[in-house]
């Protein structure tokens, strides 16, 4: 009985209790202040004649104003240049041309290949008849006839009187 007035009170206890609100902190953002204008030039080149790279690439950014070039020799021999200009207002435009004239290589001829000499045969060196093939006669004769003997028994001692237990 004090133990069912013992739940009994505790769980008034804690109905009773007023609860917090679980109400989270505003969350704390701090401004990013963002780097001044971005502007940057670069501009490079390649002309290898060993391996035949040839090209080159310049680009100028100033703000969100990205304006640029790249070359290169492709393997007919004519150069592609792509002029490009990126903005917010106008976004991503290329232009593309070609100069040079195109330059295929001469086709490559198989060599003639020559027809081998002819084979001379000969026939095969003819084999002389050996005859039928015949087994030697096999000559049986009776194995020898073989004695069996019984062995005598083992004595031994028997008990005097048969318990009740098992034997292993």
């Amino acid at each position: 009985m004090k133990v069912k007035i013992l739940n009994s009170n505790i769980s008034a206890a804690v109905c009773a209790a007023p609860g917090a609100p679980l109400v989270a902190a505003p969350a704390y953002v701090k401004a990013v202040e963002l780097h001044a204008r971005p502007h940057y030039s670069f501009n490079y080149g390649v002309n290898d004649p060993h391996t035949g790279d040839h090209k080159s690439q310049s680009e100028t950014r100033d703000g969100d104003y990205v304006k640029g070039q790249y070359s290169l020799v492709e393997a007919d021999g004519t150069t592609r240049t792509v002029d490009y200009t990126a903005d917010p207002h106008h976004g991503f435009n290329a232009v593309v041309s070609k100069s040079g004239h195109a330059v295929h290589p001469a086709p490559t001829v198989a060599p003639v290949v020559h027809a081998a000499p002819a084979v001379a045969y000969k026939a095969a060196p003819a084999l002389a008849y050996a005859g039928a093939y015949a087994a030697p006669a096999v000559a049986y004769k009776a194995a020898p006839a073989l004695a069996y003997a019984h062995a005598a028994p083992l004595a031994h001692a028997a008990p005097l009187a048969h318990g009740y237990g098992y034997h292993y």
